[in-house]
């Protein structure tokens, strides 16, 4: 452990952001993928329901095909698997939200059921990073049917129809393999030799070192999830081991990396071409043993959700149920509406909650006037409803990567138009009743995120700083062997990568709490210092420019 002098202990006020919350980014590489799974998702069922007269059950149908939004960057071997989980996750919320419907009405008990649920779903969606949307979509479509007026006999059918749609949103999902079945592994690859080039661009030194060194270990590390989690190890997915390798080297020496040759294969892998050989040396393939140690490790991923989750969860059911209960004491017929705002609000910190508040009220208000815009047109034919559902549908998923209010602007009017499946509404009195939800939602919820303090940020950190230690005492013993077996120096190396990782996640989740302690940002910055040296000791060691009995590692290499 580092010998630095403490940090003060006592509790400081964070301010909460107000300019740069609304600030447009970029568009994701693949922003048109979930756009047009969710379009060929709902089309079909929405059509078939149009032909037949029964609109009214598009609400269950809509259930199974937005599961195809998820998973789109996963490799497809691990993606069947997560959209599977997902659309099990999907019609069970729904079955069991249906159930409570058909036994009881009162609408405290629907909202407290609903805001259990809604902290299920999020406590399980991070604990298995199943990524966007999140939980906000199960979330919406649970609370939504808890209100859905039913019986008992009427929820095997329904959930018949959730499910249909379900599988079909799986077989869209998965299509896209059968053109480019190594596509997700190529993005991921791709991206960690593009960020491993704009840190070495820097040369290791200027201002923003230490902010594209963080990105490109978050994007090297990101893409060995992605190729650990495809399976099969074929010969395209060796090569793209071995690109991410030499963005490892990069990361490790940049002053001696070319960014130019790291974006020109980033181009090439992004392409239909096949993978650029990055070179094939008795080092390099030494140093891909330890992947094989990496997949038989074991995972406890649901070890999570008894530790950082377990605060946003509890901020979830609190603000979800208190929101709702606010809603009912307004004498709104939709409660449900500021419950899924209060579950939408939640982020790792409570800044980035509070950021996310902000972008939903001002989208969500916005959204009701492209609303009321709209409604004449969809109340004019079923099939005029069936399309401007699939515009929104298309346009929320291509705008929400840029902020979440410019997706929130389809999003809201999508929602509304979704009620008028059942049967037409008077505009202005749904228009009036979102309004108040998204307030009372974000405000509510707001209000329990800060009542719900994350009081063990500072403990997680600590705990992850012995991690990172650990994880480089590791290394280090191995680097002082002679001949260190090559899957166990692989292995001990990709676990300090990881920890390094989780770290930085750590201290970023904590940073954003509004009222705590001080981090111990000198130490935290002396670890991952300490252990940069140590992986690019281990990097050089090992790593294919590297002679295959190189031992010059120095003292400098290796101390705390």
């Amino acid at each position: 452990m580092s010998s630095a002098t403490p940090t003060p202990t006592g509790r400081r006020v964070r301010r909460l952001p107000l300019t740069g919350v609304l600030r447009l980014g970029r568009p994701s590489d693949i922003w048109f993928k979930p756009a047009l799974s969710a379009v060929v998702s709902a089309a079909p069922p929405n059509l078939t329901l149009l032909f037949l007269g029964r609109l009214d059950l598009a609400m269950y149908t809509m259930a199974g095909s937005l599961c195809a939004l998820y998973a789109h960057n996963r490799p497809y071997a691990a993606r069947a698997r997560a959209l599977a989980w997902v659309v099990l996750g999907m019609v069970g919320g729904l079955a069991l939200a249906l159930v409570t419907a058909s036994l009881t009405t009162d609408p405290v008990v629907l909202v407290t059921v609903g805001a259990l649920m809604a902290a299920v779903q999020k406590a399980l969606c991070d604990a298995t990073r199943i990524g966007p949307p999140g939980n906000v979509i199960l979330t919406f479509i649970s609370s939504a049917s808890l209100f859905a007026p039913q019986t008992l006999g009427q929820v095997p059918a329904h959930v018949a129809l959730a499910v249909a749609a379900g599988v079909w949103s799986w077989l869209v999902g998965m299509a896209p393999g059968l053109l480019r079945p190594h596509g997700p592994e190529r993005r991921a690859t791709a991206r960690a030799l593009n960020a491993a080039a704009a840190h070495a661009a820097t040369g290791g030194t200027g201002d923003g070192h230490a902010r594209t060194r963080a990105a490109a270990a978050a994007a090297v590390q990101a893409a060995w999830q992605t190729l650990l989690s495809t399976g099969a190890r074929s010969a395209t997915r060796r090569a793209l081991e071995r690109l991410v390798v030499r963005a490892e080297v990069a990361l490790a020496a940049p002053a001696d990396t070319d960014p130019g040759l790291l974006r020109t294969w980033a181009r090439q892998v992004r392409g239909t071409g096949p993978v650029p050989q990055a070179g094939e040396t008795a080092e390099a393939a030494d140093e891909l043993l330890g992947v094989d140690a990496e997949i038989s490790a074991p995972r406890r991923p649901w070890r999570s959700l008894l530790g950082p989750l377990a605060p946003i969860a509890v901020r979830t059911a609190l603000g979800c149920a208190l929101a709702g209960y606010a809603s009912l004491a307004l004498g709104i017929g939709r409660p449900y509406w500021a419950l899924v705002t209060a579950a939408s609000l939640y982020q790792a910190n409570l800044t980035l909650t509070w950021s996310r508040g902000i972008q939903r009220v001002v989208g969500n208000l916005a959204g009701v006037l492209v609303f009321g815009a709209v409604v004449p047109l969809a109340h004019s034919s079923g099939l005029a409803l069936v399309l401007l559902c699939l515009a929104f549908n298309f346009g929320a998923e291509a705008l929400i990567g840029r902020n979440y209010w410019l997706g929130s602007v389809c999003v809201t009017p999508l929602a509304l138009l979704i009620i008028e499946f059942a049967g037409h509404h008077e505009p202005g009195e749904l228009i009036t009743e979102r309004a108040v939800d998204t307030l009372v939602g974000a405000l509510v919820g707001f209000v329990a995120a800060v009542a719900v303090t994350n009081r063990r940020a500072g403990d997680r950190i600590e705990h992850a700083l012995t991690a990172v230690d650990r994880a480089r005492e590791r290394v280090a013993r191995l680097l002082t062997e002679e001949r260190p077996a090559p899957a166990a120096l692989e292995s001990a190396r990709r676990g300090l990568a990881s920890a390094l990782v989780d770290l930085r996640a750590t201290v970023d989740a904590a940073s954003g709490e509004w009222w705590q302690r001080p981090l111990p940002q000198e130490r935290v910055v002396l670890a991952e210092q300490s252990a940069h040296r140590t992986l690019a000791a281990a990097i050089r060691r090992q790593g294919p420019h590297a002679p295959a009995t190189s031992t010059d590692v120095t003292t400098e290499d290796l101390r705390p």
